[in-house]
């Protein structure tokens, strides 16, 4: 199958097909979403000082340059945090608990309530970290976290210790809610040539490829627990659903996904023992659900019409939503996991790919509100509150924009945006704010965040 552009993709496989707002007005607050996303709270405004250096080990300075900048790009992506300026941050690095002065980091022109600093030494080839977070409005007793770590010296491990104390610190300060730094967010590429399924790390570091297949690769969605990777694949037998073992590296069996028939859009339960996908084994695209290991397949839908692109509650594990054709241009609805109490969600325009917030409340999706005869193909994310229908627009007259996923912190949302002919992953704050582009090489889509 060659594809020629990403909307004759969408149509033919269908995988995109997701939400569609009511014709209600747009909310003029947001408060909602920041309820929903645990946003919109004061920030809290936090200091990152730069650890000291200990030791004459010459791999010191660099790793602690990668250490540092790290973790301060942590805390500012986190969406919880006002992070001080290098620039207005003294130009003490106090290496222990010792050395701190909060004066000096609590007054102007720092301003700061919180202060993450500490130490970092090499030796025989091992890393070690120290550090601490400090309360400085608690004069008496500061300290509000204290880690040690000791890893290979490497500028990877000083990559993923800065996440690791970076996530520390989101989690002690961000609601009790774990932090997004080592997560992994999944996608297809074509710069090698083919579309494969490739991974980075949350912020777009570490680009590689996960399969050389060697064919056309879609729709990545990696189970709960880290360990498989489901997607769909046209091979000789057409389009289906693969399983790829992230521990074994190498394909393994998914029987439920190569039956007769166009096979899309895997979906994990959040409990992993479940994936739902869509199907035309029967000749009508319908929603299905089988086992985590490919056995007992299930249909769940059985009108006329394309049924396409499941996604779970991960909050309840017992509901999906899914985009339908049955009335014409593709619309939402929610059922529960047996296909039973089928919900109409949306009724007007051209929506696609759905994405369920963790905390079970919220759809993003991408929606061509004025879609049909002299559509100006406007394109964009947004996010509706399932329980009240309202709704809030995320990206505004920038490209065309598509695929969202939330990050499982429910503060981020991934999604791809193409402009110009070329595509591209970018991430932002569940409210719209904080845009960034993650790739800049091939075309890639289809994100996937990591559920932990």
């Amino acid at each position: 199958m060659k594809m020629h552009s990403l909307k004759k993709h969408r149509i033919h496989s269908l995988v995109a097909c997701l939400l569609v707002m009511l014709a209600a007005s747009q909310l003029k607050a947001q408060d909602w979403v920041h309820t929903g996303t645990n946003l919109g709270a004061d920030r809290i405004r936090i200091a990152a000082a730069d650890f000291k250096p200990v030791g004459a080990d010459p791999q010191v300075p660099a790793l602690k340059a990668t250490f540092d900048a790290t973790l301060y790009s942590d805390l500012a992506s986190a969406g919880i945090f006002d992070v001080v300026s290098k620039s207005l941050a003294p130009q003490a690095t106090p290496g222990s608990p010792q050395e701190m002065n909060l004066a000096q980091w609590s007054q102007a022109p720092a301003n700061a309530t919180m202060v993450a600093f500490g130490s970092l030494s090499s030796d025989n080839g091992r890393l070690s970290v120290l550090g601490w977070l400090f309360d400085l409005r608690n004069t008496t007793t500061p300290q509000v976290l204290g880690k040690q770590y000791n890893e290979a010296a490497s500028q990877d491990m000083a990559r993923t210790i800065a996440h690791r104390f970076a996530d520390e610190i989101i989690l002690r300060l961000g609601g009790g809610i774990n932090g997004i730094a080592e997560t992994k967010i999944y996608f297809v590429s074509t710069r090698t040539g083919s579309k494969e399924i490739w991974v980075m790390d949350y912020d777009g570091q570490n680009q590689h490829a996960v399969t050389h297949l060697g064919t056309t690769a879609l729709s990545p969605r990696v189970s709960p627990d880290n360990s498989r990777l489901a997607f769909s694949a046209l091979g000789p037998e057409g389009w289906s659903i693969r399983m790829y073992s992230l521990e074994l590296n190498r394909m393994v069996a998914f029987p439920a996904g190569i039956a007769g028939g166009s096979n899309f859009s895997p979906a994990w339960s959040a409990d992993g023992s479940k994936i739902a996908f869509s199907s035309a084994r029967t000749g009508d695209s319908e929603i299905w659900v089988a086992d985590a290991s490919g056995a007992n397949p299930r249909r769940l839908t059985t009108f006329r019409g394309p049924d396409v692109a499941p996604t779970w509650n991960p909050r309840t594990n017992a509901q999906l939503a899914w985009v339908s054709g049955r009335t014409g241009e593709p619309q939402v609805y929610t059922m529960e996991q047996d296909g039973s109490n089928v919900q109409r969600i949306t009724d007007s325009g051209y929506a696609v790919s759905p994405s369920w917030s963790p905390n079970g409340q919220l759809l993003a999706f991408s929606w061509n509100r004025k879609y049909g005869p002299g559509d100006p193909g406007g394109v964009d994310i947004h996010v509706i509150d399932i329980a009240s229908k309202n709704y809030i627009q995320l990206t505004h007259e920038s490209g065309s924009n598509d695929y969202p996923f939330w990050a499982p912190d429910n503060r981020h949302i991934v999604f791809e945006r193409t402009i110009g002919g070329h595509t591209q992953i970018w991430s932002m704050l569940a409210d719209g704010t904080e845009q960034h582009q993650l790739t800049h090489t091939g075309n890639n889509y289809m994100p996937d965040w990591s559920w932990k």
